[in-house]
């Protein structure tokens, strides 16, 4: 499991004072990336030497409590299940001081062939990595 703290910006948040929706998308993403970062995978690296990406084919989300203004939140990621073209992921958003789940999401991402936007098996080093 990998863990990212994401501050609320004003500019995160919408005319209510709240996190406007669509960020928790955008924090959710930012912890995707970090999870494979953490492992050694840098995205880019991947497309450059590799030919691969990875894009979301689909996401089931629950808005569970609002964020505010400066809030400090910890954004979770874990694999919840490997397969040879794609990842699933469970992810949640968890305030920190009030130790609150705001939002939880589940998200296939499949991996493409750079060129053709193809599904294509995950390289064996990246999937080394994933298990460990």
């Amino acid at each position: 499991m990998s863990q990212l703290n994401v501050r609320v910006y004003y500019e995160d948040t919408n005319s209510g004072g709240v996190t406007y929706y669509a960020n928790c998308l955008k924090f959710i993403e930012r912890g995707r990336s970090e999870f494979l970062r953490e492992l050694g995978s840098e995205q880019d690296q991947l497309m450059h030497y590799q030919a691969i990406i990875f894009a979301v084919e689909s996401l089931s989300s629950e808005y569970l409590l609002p964020a505010k203004f400066n809030d400090l939140l910890t954004i979770h990621t874990e694999i919840e299940k490997l397969r040879r073209a794609s990842l699933i992921f469970s992810q949640k958003i968890v305030v920190l001081k009030q130790n609150k789940i705001l939002f939880k999401a589940q998200i296939i991402v499949t991996c493409l062939n750079a060129i053709s936007f193809k599904p294509c098996a995950i390289p064996s080093a990246t999937l080394e990595k994933i298990n460990g």
